[in-house]
């Protein structure tokens, strides 16, 4: 018997976010793995949909066979917590959750309430939630009430590479990756690195500049104020060859997250044997081995400037983190124990 599974996600699965390239990297897996995939896009609009979106993706989900697994990307779910109330009974949600809503950077806190109301609300009607960090998945118990016998941990998985070599020259290479959004903290990091001019390095930030005009422009603006420019790099989204580059040439990754469900990026810079220097914000501390990091409070400047500070000018605690990060590399689940855990949820929801 063919086992199939219908996959709801918001907008276009090649939205270059790690959320995403989650999305993405278990659908694929699942396909390899002999199951048939349907996936429904709900639509570019959420987590704030229109009236119009909302009843538009009711009506997708409500049509979809009872009979199968129907997972919901998390970005949608946790602003429908009307279907998951309607269809909880009829059909076997799935939610996915990388992160909760309420959690993103910039919200006012009467926008942060609503959308923990709304999420908590819509998990309630799931078989099952799929995370991709334990920490996430206490976060949900404690704070969204969703029993801990719900919830599948399936972390994001990990090509195995060769470990990058870095730039080879005496200029530190430091590697930021992630999303040009308020949550990514990179404000803090250019506030940071602007105290360290007296030390040799430069920035390469590669992540989608489109997603948050505001942020970028404000990122720029203090790039060029702090007479950075020359120093800090931006890429914009790149392929997934570009950036295997970038992190093979990378002496170190740094990222000032204000939150993370997981940490996509952090988990790849140690894949890549890079030291890490970043928060212990969410699931970070979890994801990165402290033998390997400097993990700093989130939005603390001086402490973040006094990490970086330390693995620019000390080449030997760079390679004693990458060598622990070497290591831990091997550890890092593989996209096939990711995806074999994503399964058992799905058979749990069946």
């Amino acid at each position: 018997m063919v086992r199939s599974v219908t996959f709801a996600v918001p907008g276009d699965l090649i939205v270059p976010t790690g959320g995403y390239a989650y999305d993405r990297r278990i659908i694929t897996e699942l396909l390899a793995s002999g199951w048939q995939v349907d996936v429904l896009n709900l639509g570019d609009e959420f987590p704030r949909p229109s009236a119009e979106a909302r009843i538009a993706a009711r009506k997708q989900l409500a049509a979809q066979p009872t009979c199968r697994p129907l997972v919901v990307d998390g970005l949608a779910f946790g602003v429908l917590p009307e279907v998951a109330s309607d269809l909880g009974a009829s059909h076997r949600l799935i939610a996915l959750v990388h992160h909760p809503l309420a959690l993103e950077t910039g919200l006012s806190p009467d926008e942060a309430e609503r959308l923990r109301v709304s999420e908590r609300c819509a998990l309630a009607g799931a078989r099952r939630v799929i995370v991709t960090s334990a920490s996430t998945a206490r976060l949900l118990n404690s704070d969204y009430d969703v029993p801990v016998d719900r919830i599948t941990v399936a972390r994001p998985g990990n090509d195995r590479v060769a470990p990058a070599h870095g730039t080879l020259v005496g200029e530190v290479s430091l590697l930021a990756v992630g999303a040009v959004v308020p949550r990514k903290g990179y404000d803090v990091l250019i506030a940071a690195l602007a105290l360290l001019r007296d030390l040799p390095w430069r920035l390469t930030i590669v992540g989608d500049r489109s997603r948050d005009p505001e942020t970028t422009a404000r990122l720029d603006s203090d790039v060029a104020q702090l007479a950075l420019s020359d120093r800090v790099g931006f890429t914009g989204a790149v392929s997934g060859e570009r950036l295997a580059t970038l992190y093979a040439r990378a002496d170190a990754f740094v990222l000032a997250s204000r939150f993370e469900g997981y940490g996509m990026a952090f988990a790849e810079a140690i894949a890549y044997g890079l030291p890490v220097i970043g928060t212990d914000a969410g699931a970070i501390a979890d994801t990165v081995p402290a033998s390997a990091s400097l993990l700093v409070p989130p939005d603390a400047v001086a402490a973040l400037s006094d990490a970086l500070r330390r693995v620019i000018g000390d080449s030997a605690l760079r390679e004693r983190l990458a060598k622990s990060a070497r290591t831990f590399a091997a550890e890092l689940p593989t996209w096939r124990q990711s995806v074999d855990l994503f399964a058992q949820a799905l058979a749990a929801a069946t």
